[in-house]
């Protein structure tokens, strides 16, 4: 069976792990995209050029655990907005929706760009602070030194960035259905997700 789910939505909104969790309810594999950019915006922080980067990626680089940092995730936030890099990165996220057994792929331009007729798509979105308290709980718990208008500045900044580049911006698809997860639970967040997959499936 091939079946693909398109999860986009903006940083810390929850579309993590609502993905996982959707792939792991109906046995179907999970492709977390933005780890191909900071995959790229990590070789780009160790000198490399970011079109080359990108067309040299390889499955192993994305089980590099320096990945969540804020650096990587700024310079992979940079390096998206090349075109060419988009290129060399949609051939691989393509092939991995085609797949047999069903894909989950979750990122910013999945069911407007890479899947554009994915069985199912999802929206997933909160409000700029409340995404930013999410993230801040998340790198302090790590034992990262930064303060909560520091990271509500970078999802601002990122937010901006996102969905002003030329090139596959963050916009819902026309057909996606809106999850808000600011007063939401994962549990329910999750729940409803799964639902309107389960809708679609038949």
């Amino acid at each position: 069976m091939m079946f693909t789910v398109a999860i986009d939505g903006p940083a810390a909104a929850g579309k993590g792990t609502i993905s996982k969790a959707v792939a792991a309810h109906f046995g179907f594999a999970h492709l977390d995209t933005g780890l191909l950019y900071r995959a790229v915006g990590a070789k780009v922080l160790a000198g490399a050029e970011p079109i080359a980067a990108a067309r040299a990626l390889d499955p192993v680089d994305l089980e590099d655990d320096s990945l969540r940092t804020p650096a990587v995730a700024q310079a992979a936030s940079e390096i998206a907005v090349i075109a060419e890099v988009r290129s060399a990165l949609v051939d691989f996220q393509q092939k991995f929706a085609g797949r047999e057994g069903g894909a989950v792929l979750d990122g910013r331009d999945i069911g407007t760009v890479i899947c554009p007729d994915a069985g199912a798509k999802l929206f997933v979105t909160a409000s700029a602070e409340c995404r930013a308290e999410r993230r801040f709980k998340e790198l302090t718990g790590k034992g990262m030194d930064i303060t909560l208008d520091q990271v509500l500045a970078d999802v601002k900044e990122r937010d901006a960035r996102d969905r002003s580049r030329e090139t596959a911006p963050l916009i819902p698809a026309d057909d996606a259905v809106l999850i808000d997860t600011s007063d939401m639970t994962i549990e329910q967040a999750v729940a409803r997700a799964i639902e309107i997959v389960q809708a679609r499936l038949g």
